[in-house]
């Protein structure tokens, strides 16, 4: 009985030592609990309003202004000590920009970042005479050369062209060494292959130069010098810059503007395999433009279709604005090529929104016939697009234009910007094909609340950080993260002096 007795009581005190135990752990369960949601709290405080939940109702007044800030603007100054470019360098770097003007936009970015890395004397960036524009005005006939050297002065040496050296009262030029670098080449691609090669010969010439260097890099610093190359030394030339501002002008005039980079071309719909809704013979141009210029791939109109793959036709961004809110009063810029299949795919379009313009409908002038060809024309109407009060982006997957103007608005002040989710639109269109009509402008407009207008906004791949420097080019006057605190605004005069410091000093060593 005791036996019994004693097993009772033992059995008692198991089951509250178990109690005890399932407590403790319990406790420590809510312990973990409470740290990780401290820590995500924490960590997202940088982003807690940033990604806050997705707007309940689309306010059309409220996207003719600039998007909610939250407190950021736009900074690509250092915010560590940011030595300037020694005086003696490893040698001279040359690259070739290939591609169009917005893909060189990004290289240029990418080789001062380059030199900077490999402390090297950049020679001007070469820019492509590429095959679709026949433009051989090179970066003297886009950019003023003038103020994208004295703009990058405290991060790189710029020249013009590579020197002569003179040896035995010989003057000889030097040869760079070509080499092709890897696509998206790491930083320690330069600093050991690249880097030895300019040792060795005095200079090297990197081509093609088009995403050859890492876009996400972890240093900030460096991020911020892609910044200021992109948004601050690359300037228009004067003659382009008063073009697109006169556009401008005479837009405003009548009102607010939108601008819509209405990608409805050749290339691009070769390049996404949409064929099926174009006559044979239309195809047929299509299918022989792909093959001569993009790796061989089965594609399936269906499946691209109902995956968002296709460019959005022009009627269907009408629909989109239609559903949105926007009416046939809208001011509408189209910075678009040729439009592939002409007034029966633009037609139903203009019957929605008959208020369309580009640059030679605003402007009839000699003046614009003659400053608006090859790359000119495409930086004219980058400049429209990136001053409009909203920009609409139709196809922004691998297009550098649109890509590189929702970076530059952003940086601009957070300009609005509609950018439509293809994926989720589809089945919406597919429907609305095949005589499913009810509710579709309610349908496009759950959609398009999940969507961002230009708010900051988490860079998540495969977004670019020419698409979104945020937060690395960004600062807040009161930031909730000391991180994010702007830099004085001394911190560019204390560069100045170093730099002006190094110049005496060289000075003094050559007397």
């Amino acid at each position: 009985m005791r036996r019994a007795g004693l097993h009772r009581q033992h059995g008692r005190n198991v089951g509250g030592s178990g109690f005890k135990g399932m407590v403790a752990k319990l406790s420590i369960a809510a312990a973990v609990l409470l740290i990780c949601t401290l820590s995500l709290f924490f960590s997202a405080s940088r982003t807690s309003n940033v990604q806050s939940n997705f707007r309940r109702e689309i306010r059309l007044e409220e996207l003719w202004t600039n998007a909610d800030s939250d407190g950021w603007r736009p900074s690509s100054t250092p915010r560590s000590h940011w030595h300037p470019p020694p005086s003696k360098s490893n040698g001279y770097l040359r690259v070739r920009c290939n591609g169009g003007l917005n893909q060189q936009r990004t290289a240029i970015s990418n080789a001062v970042l380059a030199a900077r890395i490999m402390n090297a004397t950049l020679v001007l960036p070469e820019l492509d005479a590429n095959s679709f524009w026949h433009d051989e005005s090179g970066f003297h006939g886009i950019y003023d050369v003038e103020h994208f050297i004295q703009t990058l002065r405290f991060d790189v040496k710029i020249v013009e062209s590579i020197p002569e050296n003179e040896k035995n009262g010989k003057k000889k030029k030097i040869k760079a060494f070509q080499l092709r670098p890897p696509r998206d080449a790491p930083i320690s691609w330069y600093t050991t292959d690249a880097l030895k090669k300019m040792k060795e010969h005095g200079a090297i010439y990197l081509t093609p130069f088009s995403h050859r260097l890492a876009e996400e890099i972890d240093d900030p610093e460096y991020q911020r010098l892609r910044c200021r190359v992109n948004y601050h030394a690359l300037r228009f030339k004067p003659n382009i810059m008063k073009l697109s501002e006169s556009i401008v002008d005479k837009l405003r005039a009548q009102g607010p503007f939108m601008s819509i980079h209405l990608r409805f071309e050749m290339d691009m719909l070769s390049f996404a395999g949409c064929f099926d809704i174009f006559t044979p013979e239309e195809q047929k141009i299509l299918k022989k433009y792909r093959e001569e210029n993009f790796a061989p791939k089965k594609l399936v109109y269906n499946e691209r279709r109902a995956i968002g793959k296709c460019p959005l036709t022009p009627e269907e961004v009408g629909l989109i604005l239609r559903a949105l809110g926007f009416d046939n009063s809208t001011r509408i810029y189209l910075a678009a090529g040729e439009l592939f299949g002409g007034d029966r795919f633009m037609n139903p379009f203009r019957s929605l929104f008959p208020r369309l313009e580009n640059h030679s409908s605003v402007d009839h002038s000699e003046e614009l016939v003659e400053n608006t060809r090859g790359l000119a024309g495409s930086a004219v109407d980058y400049m429209v697009c990136l001053l409009s009060d909203i920009f609409m982006p139709t196809y922004d997957g691998p297009s550098n234009f649109a890509n590189n103007l929702l970076g530059h608005r952003l940086y601009y002040g957070f300009r609005t910007t509609i950018r439509p989710d293809r994926k989720a639109l589809a089945p919406i269109f597919i429907d609305r094909e095949n005589g499913r009509m009810t509710g579709f402008n309610e349908a496009v407009r759950k959609v398009m609340l999940k969507t961002n207008f230009g708010e900051p906004h988490k860079r998540v791949s495969p977004e670019s950080f020419y698409t979104n420097s945020w937060p690395e080019c960004f600062c807040q006057t009161a930031p909730k993260n000391p991180a994010d605190k702007c830099p004085p605004n001394y911190v560019l005069s204390v560069m100045h002096n170093e730099l002006n410091k190094q110049a005496t000093d060289t000075n003094s060593t050559k007397a």
